[in-house]
């Protein structure tokens, strides 16, 4: 039995496109929970209590940490490194640790301007490593393709 072929490391062209995908779904998500809920209050109700505001406010906040968190713990794949094919791995292939993959969403979300002057470390690591990748021990690659079923020649 012959090892596993190890997928080649994903350039900073299909990272940052797909952090964009990831940030208008984020954006939209947020927009919906932020006004989506209480103008439905509003609606059947006459008005929005302040709970009901800060509630909604809390959970726009914390969305796109859990969902990255989320995301990079349970499939190393968020949205957009879904459509564009790429996985969040540690190095030797194994995947991110709920701590690991916590930290490093909350880092980057926190600092965003040093998350993306940290992508340039992409274009000059071997292993297409950025700044935060070094940090966090992770690494990212293709996903491997998944094969279609041959189907049974008559």
């Amino acid at each position: 039995m012959t090892a596993p072929r190890r997928q080649p490391y994903a350039g900073i062209v299909s990272r940052l496109a797909g952090l964009a995908i990831d940030a208008g779904l984020l954006a939209l998500a947020a927009s919906l929970v932020v006004t989506g809920v209480p103008s439905v209050w509003r609606t059947l109700e006459g008005s929005t209590p302040g709970w009901l505001d800060a509630t909604t406010g809390l959970i726009a906040a914390l969305l796109p940490v859990v969902y990255f968190a989320a995301c990079w713990w349970l499939t190393g794949q968020t949205v957009g490194s879904l459509l564009l094919g790429t996985v969040v791995r540690r190095p030797d292939g194994r995947h991110l640790g709920p701590g690991r993959a916590l930290l490093r969403a909350a880092v980057g979300l926190a600092f965003p301007p040093v998350w993306l002057l940290g992508m340039l470390g992409v274009l000059t690591d071997d292993q297409r490593r950025a700044w935060h990748d070094r940090v966090f021990g992770t690494v990212v690659r293709y996903a491997p393709r998944r094969r279609q079923p041959r189907l049974p020649t008559p």
